[in-house]
C-alpha cells in the first residue's frame, strides 16, 4: 500500500472496506479493498513482479495434513481434530459468506494451531460425486470435503480412498449401499453417468 495515496472511502462492508486510491508514480486511480483478517485463512502478503514473472507472498505455515498423518497414522488425537475442523468451518464459512466455493481441498493444505486454509491441488478422495462427475455443483462440495477430513484425521485412514476418477465413484457408490441413510447415487447423477462418455462401457452397481 506504500505505492498507492488514499483518496476516500468508496464503501464498507462487514468483511473489509474499498478505497479509493492513486498510484504515487503514474497517478493511476484504483480502487482497493482491504479484506478483513479472517481467522483460518492464510495470508496474502505484498506481490511483486520481476522480469515479467508475478510472485505472491504468503505467511509461512510450518506443516501440512500430510505431514501430520505420517506423524500419527492410527489419528489425531480427538482434541486436536476438534479443534483443526473447527477452524477449518470457521474459514469455509468465511469463504461461502464471501461467495467463494473452494472446492480445491487436498492432504498437502496447511495446518498449524489456527488450521490456515490454503489452496494446493484438490485430493479426489475429498471430491464430492457433483464434482467427479463434472455435474453443477455449490456450496455442499466444500462441506463433503469438510467431513472426509474429519474422518480421515480421526483414525488415519481415507474416507473414500479412490485410485482414479471413476474408481472413486465405485467407492462411493459402495459406501452409500452400505450406510442406508444416504442410499444410492441420486437418478440425476446416475444419468450424468451415463451420459458421460469418460464413464463409456463402465457401470456404477
Amino acid at each position: 500500500m506504500n505505492k498507492y495515496e488514499v483518496l476516500g472511502i468508496v464503501g464498507e462492508g462487514a468483511y473489509g472496506v474499498v478505497m479509493k486510491c492513486r498510484h504515487k508514480e503514474n497517478n493511476e486511480v484504483v480502487a482497493i479493498k482491504k479484506f478483513k483478517d479472517s481467522e483460518g485463512i492464510q495470508m496474502l502478503a505484498p506481490s511483486f513482479r520481476r522480469r515479467g514473472k508475478l510472485y505472491l507472498v504468503f505467511e509461512y505455515v510450518e506443516k501440512n495434513m500430510l505431514e501430520l498423518l505420517e506423524e500419527m497414522p492410527n489419528g489425531v488425537p480427538a482434541h486436536r481434530v476438534r479443534n483443526y475442523i473447527f477452524q477449518l468451518i470457521k474459514a469455509i464459512k468465511w469463504c461461502h459468506q464471501n461467495d467463494v466455493i473452494h472446492r480445491g481441498f487436498a492432504r498437502a493444505m496447511t495446518v498449524n494451531s489456527s488450521a490456515q486454509l490454503t489452496d494446493y491441488v484438490a485430493t479426489r478422495w475429498y471430491r464430492s460425486t457433483e464434482l467427479l462427475l463434472g455435474a453443477p455443483y455449490g456450496k455442499p462440495v466444500d462441506i463433503w470435503a469438510i467431513g472426509c477430513i474429519l474422518g480421515e484425521l480421526s483414525d488415519g485412514q481415507p474416507v473414500f480412498p479412490g485410485e482414479s476418477e471413476i474408481d472413486q465413484l465405485f467407492t462411493i457408490q459402495k459406501a452409500r449401499q452400505l450406510i442406508l441413510v444416504l442410499g444410492p447415487l441420486p437418478p440425476e447423477q446416475m444419468n450424468m453417468f451415463h451420459s458421460n462418455p469418460r464413464f463409456s462401457g463402465l457401470k456404477v452397481t
